[in-house]
């Protein structure tokens, strides 16, 4: 499904031609197994082993344990898009957020970060931070207050 787009372009009073292929649908991967991508054959080759393995090597109890889920991981991986992505890029971003530290402390630095002077790095700034106390009213009563102020202007 390529086309053959032509241009012409003007070169001392004589028009060359140049002709090339543009690939279309390269989003589409190609079906290379019957109906599987190759992709799809892959996993399911591997769900499908690792299934009849367990099966035949091990009790049904270890089957059913091992060769059950793998199988399905293996069918989700093949077929199951999550937002329309492959289902091998939602498992790989939900095991890298799990593994990550997601706990995040800001802190404060210093204006200059990096100064003529000194180019190592900087340490923040350790001060501790006391918030006020919260007055009595809160937004209810400044709202309040706001809308009696715009209603005496209007007067």
């Amino acid at each position: 499904m390529y086309t053959t787009p032509t241009y012409a372009l003007p070169d001392a009073g004589y028009t060359t031609v140049m002709r090339f292929e543009v690939p279309q649908f390269i989003e589409i991967e190609d079906k290379i197994f019957g109906p599987f991508t190759w992709k799809q054959f892959v996993y399911l080759c591997g769900g499908i082993g690792v299934a009849a393995v367990t099966f035949l090597a091990f009790p049904i109890f270890i089957f059913i344990l091992i060769g059950i889920p793998a199988s399905a991981v293996a069918f989700l991986l093949a077929f199951y898009p999550v937002n329309n992505r492959p289902f091998s890029i939602f498992m790989e971003s939900f095991f890298s957020f799990y593994k990550s530290n997601r706990v995040y402390h800001w802190r404060k630095r210093k204006q200059n970060m990096y100064s003529a002077e000194n180019h190592t790095s900087v340490e923040p700034d350790t001060q501790k931070v006391v918030a006020q106390p919260r007055k009595t009213g809160g937004i209810n009563s400044l709202a309040r207050q706001l809308e009696l102020n715009a209603l005496q202007k209007k007067e």
